[in-house]
């Protein structure tokens, strides 16, 4: 299958080289045609965050045998973010026409962005102007990657057609289920999801103590309203329980508008 136009693709994840996700993605998208070019941890970088790494060399090497032989694909010792850095500015000899990263196993919903090194990974491609999509598919056990990957060459074909109006960053959340039974694509906003924090004191076999964090995760049904976005609009975490594929424009601008409003009425001065 050939594009109406050949995109010029950079990959990245936070899962690692070898999994499964990143690959199935990689390989549908060079199959339909576009050029692939895949950086990604030389091991798992999970809830990194946009971490860099700046004491210690970054080393990459490319990896032959993993992926679609139309596809490049690079290990790095580095973050997620690290990976698409390195990528921009020392990999690739043109630009990218877009930024993906995934697909994470294991949803990225509500505040989970905040940690998320799928999303920083693509937010990196969102920060040096390059529109940019993370994908999730919403289960740590599931490896239903097709879809994820189906909906992905569909929504670049939509990007492609009509492009945003600035470099935006999608958060995309696959439900763990056949094409046939997602029960759409809602444009959702971010949710709310908290855990309850526990850190597990052990022992090691030389009698230091050490911590290890785990934390169950809370979906709460009560989400705060968006000052800017209708009261009926979902949200991600709302959403994927539907088993609707989720959407959810992203920025790198943290600025709270109605906060600022707010405080421009107080005297600071």
């Amino acid at each position: 299958m050939t594009p109406d136009k050949a995109l010029n693709l950079l990959i990245s994840n936070d899962d690692g080289i070898l999994a499964l996700g990143v690959r199935t993605l990689a390989n549908h998208l060079a199959a339909a045609g576009h050029q692939v070019t895949v950086v990604c941890p030389d091991r798992e970088r999970s809830a990194t965050g946009h971490g860099l790494t700046l004491h210690q060399p970054i080393r990459a090497n490319q990896v032959p045998e993993v992926f679609d032989d139309r596809v490049t694909a690079w290990s790095c010792s580095g973050t997620p973010a690290d990976c698409v850095k390195l990528a921009l500015h020392a990999v690739l000899d043109q630009r990218p026409d877009f930024v993906l990263a995934g697909i994470n196993h294991g949803s990225n919903l509500g505040t989970d962005i905040l940690y998320s090194g799928t999303v920083s990974a693509a937010m990196e491609g969102t920060a040096e102007g390059i529109p940019s999509v993370a994908l999730s598919l919403a289960s740590f056990t599931s490896h239903e990657f097709g879809t994820g990957a189906q909906f992905a060459l569909k929504l670049l074909q939509q990007l492609t057609q009509r492009p945003l109006p600035t470099a935006t960053l999608l958060n995309v959340n696959i439900p763990p289920v056949s094409p046939d039974a997602v029960a759409g694509v809602k444009l959702t906003r971010q949710g709310l999801r908290r855990y309850i924090e526990q850190f597990e004191k052990r022992v090691d076999p030389r009698g230091k103590s050490y911590y290890w964090l785990a934390g169950e995760v809370i979906e709460e049904i009560a989400q705060p309203n968006h000052d800017h976005l209708p009261a009926d609009v979902l949200t991600d975490v709302q959403a994927i329980r539907e088993n609707f594929i989720t959407v959810t424009p992203l920025q790198y601008d943290l600025t709270d508008v109605s906060s600022f409003q707010k405080l421009q009425q107080y005297d600071l001065t």
